[in-house]
């Protein structure tokens, strides 16, 4: 089954065309990285998935609900779509377990205990349960991130979306975030992953999507694009990145 949907859709700020007549569909199930240079569309592609963008033409449906009609409730939306951004965005005043049970209670109208049981679940799925009473200050970049992402599992999503996650974290810390995403996806979890992390997205990726110019360039079974690249622009992005 089809979780996203995209129809010929166009995105520009000012004059700037950032995504041009992308079509896309991507399955239940499927973990694809989105690879690129800078300003080729990738985060904005994330950003309209989840509704934080608005496009100017064409369509979108995510978990069956389309996006692009006037009525609909992004609110609502967000809460099936989980996004974990770059920057962490953790609140400093709270630890972790009151920054993960925080939407819950908000948004859900959780009890404190129904939040808090589902909150110690996740921050242990994300290895973090001897960190539950830290403050965000106390914290690596590593687990920082961790528990961005156990928030966003916290709302229980059809869908994760990744923006760049490991790439303001020490080379020391993308590991322990890496296994984490790889944990996720044997349990068959549906991700979109904007990254840097070619190993990451030749070994765990079902599917790869190279951006070039504001569309997909290349679209295919992650190791064979990522092994033989059958276009220049994805040959000379490789290049840059791999050496």
């Amino acid at each position: 089954m089809s979780l996203v949907k995209m129809e010929h859709v166009h995105k520009q700020f000012g004059q700037t065309k950032v995504l041009r007549d992308v079509s896309l569909t991507i399955q239940e199930g499927e973990i694809v990285s989105l690879i690129g240079r800078s300003g080729s569309g990738k985060s904005t592609l994330l950003r309209c998935i989840n509704g934080l963008e608005q496009v100017q033409s064409g369509r979108i449906v995510v978990d069956g609900t389309c996006l692009t009609d006037s009525g609909t409730d992004l609110n609502a939306l967000r809460r099936r779509v989980g996004m974990v951004f770059q920057s962490y965005n953790l609140f400093p005043h709270l630890n972790v377990e009151r920054n993960v049970m925080l939407a819950l209670k908000v948004v859900c109208k959780m009890t404190d205990a129904q939040a808090r049981d589902i909150a110690h679940s996740m921050i242990e799925k994300v290895g973090l349960a001897e960190r539950l009473h830290a403050y965000p200050d106390e914290l690596s970049g590593g687990q920082k991130q961790r528990v961005a992402i156990a928030r966003s599992l916290s709302m229980q999503p059809k869908i994760m979306l990744f923006d760049e996650i490991t790439s303001a974290l020490d080379p020391e810390l993308v590991g322990e975030v890496l296994k984490v995403l790889e944990s996720l996806a044997a349990e068959g979890m549906t991700m979109v992953l904007v990254t840097h992390e070619m190993n990451f997205a030749r070994t765990v990726a079902s599917r790869t999507i190279f951006m070039h110019d504001g569309r997909p360039h290349e679209d295919g079974i992650a190791s064979e694009v990522l092994t033989s690249p059958a276009t220049p622009e994805l040959q000379g992005f490789l290049k840059a990145v791999l050496h």
